[in-house]
């Protein structure tokens, strides 16, 4: 798999981020409904939405990266747990969401899972 196709998922609700592997793990099966070993790239946003932590499972096990924006907040337009679970992101979205940068397109172009 190359970084371009590799889904990533993004969750709606903010989470704990103090949670490390398992409990990453968890909230993507109990709470998203998906498999964490899917190789799928994972991404949890706390209340704020000034920390990302990412899961992914790379064949033998699970990578956690974890950014913290110095100032500010991700910019993300707002949505709520009605709108489902979680959202699917293009690479694009997702180097730009990493990079601090607003993914201000991403309401037309978000797809709702869950």
């Amino acid at each position: 798999m190359t970084p371009a196709t590799i889904a990533v998922y993004l969750a709606v609700g903010p989470v704990d981020l103090r949670g490390a592997f398992d409990r990453l793990a968890a909230i993507t099966r109990q709470v998203l409904c998906l498999d964490p070993a899917s190789g799928a790239l994972f991404l949890f946003l706390n209340k704020r939405r000034n920390r990302l932590k990412a899961l992914w499972w790379d064949r033998n096990g699970y990578t956690i990266l974890y950014k913290r924006l110095s100032k500010g907040s991700f910019a993300l337009p707002s949505f709520t747990e009605a709108d489902g679970k979680c959202i699917e992101l293009s690479a694009q979205d997702f180097a730009q969401l990493l990079a601090g940068l607003p993914v201000e397109e991403l309401a037309s172009r978000r797809r709702m899972v869950h």
